[in-house]
């Protein structure tokens, strides 16, 4: 089971959003898997991601180190992609995003064609992943869908909320930050490109999709 399945939004919302995760098989070739984990990710920026993470340090948007009153002023807010590329140094999943189909589908054929011997993922919509492999001629290991939640959902927050806070499938992004960012941008005090690369920094393995955060935020409050 994967982390990355539980987005919450339907599928037209769900349209600019592709991750594609990679994992070794740890105790097998732990050194040559760690190169090959690099090269994954080296390869995913040719493509044009919008997010690539090594799980075990991090994902270019970062949290700061030694927050105080005038972080927001010092913060660096470009990605430094090379910086997780150096970093990966066990065996990991590594994961790339992507916000629009045709940069993962071409990420995908140079994928196969370079053969790392990894384990990859792809999470999207069912109908777009399935168009994605048949037009590589890739069939599917395996195929695991989302339920969706069950229960007492009237306790959970809006739509907006959750169709922001569930791209963190590690659950590290609160609903009420989440919240806190629809205000900021509602109010003006932050654009919804720097409200979405706050949100990113606390995803980790780095599944975040900064930008279809930016268009959830950018919406008008019905668009839910």
């Amino acid at each position: 089971m994967t982390h990355t399945l539980h987005r919450y939004g339907t599928s037209e919302d769900l349209e600019d959003d592709f991750l594609v995760l990679a994992m070794p098989a740890r105790g097998f070739d732990a050194e040559e898997a760690i190169e090959r984990q690099k090269e994954f990710l080296r390869m995913a920026l040719r493509h044009d991601p919008v997010n690539i993470g090594d799980s075990s340090h991090g994902a270019w948007y970062r949290p700061a180190h030694g927050i105080g009153p005038t972080v927001h002023w010092r913060r660096p807010s470009e990605p430094a992609p090379e910086d997780v590329i150096e970093a990966v140094d066990r065996p990991s999943p590594v994961t790339a995003v992507f916000d629009h189909y045709e940069a993962a589908r071409d990420f995908l054929e140079e994928l196969r064609e370079a053969d790392l011997g990894l384990s990859i993922n792809l999470s999207a919509v069912a109908s777009r992943e399935e168009e994605c492999c048949v037009s590589l001629g890739i069939p599917p290991h395996s195929v695991e869908y989302s339920l969706g939640f069950m229960g007492r959902v009237a306790r959970l927050p809006e739509g907006r909320t959750l169709r922001l806070s569930t791209m963190c499938g590690h659950g590290m992004i609160s609903h009420a930050l989440a919240e806190k960012m629809i205000d900021r941008v509602k109010t003006g005090r932050m654009s919804p490109e720097e409200a979405s690369r706050t949100l990113a920094r606390f995803c980790n393995c780095g599944a975040y999709n900064p930008g279809r955060a930016a268009r959830i935020l950018s919406e008008e409050p019905h668009s839910q």
